[in-house]
This record gives C-alpha cells, structure tokens and sequence, in this order.
C-alpha cells in the first residue's frame, strides 16, 4: 500500500518546557510537605507523578529549516511535522522520530561505460539534482529513499544513453552530443517517473560527462573527421552549383553574351574548379577560342 504525508502539528516546546518546570517545582514542594508529614501514599503518589514528569521530558525535538519529523507510536504512522522549531510531542513518539531533510540534493554520478543507440560503447555520466516531497512515501515505501534515487539514476542513464546514437549527421536527428537540452529533458522525465514512488521530485538533471570508450575514441574521432570533410564538401557544392546556375542565368537574360552548349559546358567546370577547389585559382590568359 502506498503511504501518503500527513502533516501534523505538535506542542510548542517552549511553552511545553515552561509547563513542566512549573510542573517540577510544585511536585517538588509537594513532595518535601509529604516527607514532613511523613504522608506514605502521598510520598508513593508523588513519587510516580515524579517519575511521569522525568519521562516527560523526553517528547522535546527541534527541527531545523527545510527539515521534517515522521512520527511513528508502535509501528504506526502518526504525522510529519515541517514546522521548524522546538517542539514537544508524546515521549514515546519523539525519540524514534525519522527526521528528513528537505532541502535540495545534489547526485554527482559516476561515469559509466553504455553502448549508445549504434552500439558504440560511449563514457557518459550525469548530474541530477533532488528533494524529498512527500516524507511517507520516501521513509515507508523503499528502503533506503538516496540509495533509491541514485541506482534509478544510473539505470535511467543507461536507459536513455541506448536510445540515441551519440553522434548523427542527419539533419533534426537527436543525439547525444547535438541534443543536450532534449537528451537532458527526456533523462528528467525518465527519471521522475521511476523515483515518483520514493515521494522524491527531479529539479534538474544533465550529463555531466560524455564520450566515447577509449577503446574505439581515435577510430570515432577519423570517423568524424571524415563525416565533417564529406559534410563540408557537400555544402560547399551545392553552394558552387548555386552560384553557377545564377551566373548562366543573369548572363542569358541581360544578353550579355551568347553560349553555346559548349561554352555553358566550359564555364560551368570552370567555375566549379574555381569555387570547389582547394587552393586558390591561378590566371591563365588564353589567346585562342575553344575551336582554335
């Protein structure tokens, strides 16, 4: 059964610890009048009152900001109290109090080796940052709430570095290292859904680290290296293309000169010589025609 936060309110301390002194200090004077007296079942019934006041000394707790107490009376849950302070509460429920604390949590992963969506084995680690939300669920429904929230990172980590490829030359393609917001969003998601169960809320979650096993990372860096070369080749041809295109069709249509098919046929791989080459292109006065 999945436990839900109740939140409770208890005594407060400093009025609590008032009461008792004031409380004390009576039973103490009563106690000295029945000694005198020689008063034996007001001596026994101011001995146990005395002995109820000892033990009631024992309900004090305080909390600290962005800090809880999850109150148990024999294995049954009572509350949680977020207030924080001094407080008093029943002695036998405040010293087995399960304090947790709120504030933000910061998992620092460890780097670990997963094959990516194209069976690369690739280095990834990430850095999660975490809170506690519902007290009842983090204490009652795992075992160990921060021992929970980092196997589940890991896990979802592993999960998620197997759905992308960590690198991709299609154009709107997710991956690892293109994709950081989106690879990061979705490792959130994943996450919370399966810590949701220990009452724990995902503020953030990122990758930290990512890249490939060094087994193969000079084998990955020429292929990338080539898949630059071929990327780059190919924009700087269909730009070349480009330009060829508008030059044959301002030419035509001011009438600026008249091609034949072979004169497009010239200029076009001249043009793409020059304008796809590596090295600039060098002058060459030609004193003939292309019959001659």
């Amino acid at each position: 059964m999945q436990m839900r936060e109740i939140e409770r309110r208890v005594f407060n301390g400093w009025a609590m610890l008032t009461a008792l002194l004031l409380a004390g200090a009576l039973l103490g004077w009563l106690m000295c009048r029945a000694c005198r007296a020689v008063e034996v079942w007001s001596i026994v019934t101011l001995s146990l009152l005395i002995l109820v006041w000892i033990v009631l000394q024992l309900g004090y707790f305080m909390l600290q900001p962005n800090q809880a107490a999850v109150l148990t009376l024999f294995g049954k849950y009572l509350g949680t109290v977020k207030t924080a302070g001094f407080h008093w509460t029943n002695p036998l429920v405040a010293p087995v109090a399960k304090k947790v604390s709120l504030r933000a949590h910061n998992l620092n992963g460890a780097t670990i080796k997963v094959n990516d969506h194209r069976g690369n084995p690739v280095e990834i680690a990430a850095v999660v940052v975490w809170r506690v939300t519902d007290t009842a669920q983090a204490v009652f429904d795992v075992e160990d709430y921060q021992s929970f929230v980092s196997i589940q990172s890991e896990s979802a980590l592993r999960h998620l570095a197997s759905a992308y490829p960590y690198d991709t030359s299609e154009e709107h393609a997710l991956s690892l290292r293109g994709s950081m917001d989106e690879v990061s969003a979705a490792l959130q998601r994943e996450l919370q859904e399966r810590v949701s169960k220990a009452g724990v809320q995902i503020d953030e979650a990122r990758l930290s680290h990512l890249a490939y096993a060094a087994e193969i990372a000079g084998a990955m860096l020429q292929r990338q290296q080539a898949e630059a070369v071929v990327a780059a080749r190919t924009r700087i041809v269909d730009g070349a293309v480009g330009m060829v295109e508008m030059a044959l069709e301002r030419l035509e249509s001011k009438g600026t000169i008249a091609l034949d098919e072979e004169r497009k046929a010239a200029m076009v791989s001249n043009l793409l010589v020059v304008l796809c080459g590596h090295a600039p292109a060098q002058a060459v006065v030609n004193a003939g025609t292309l019959y001659h």
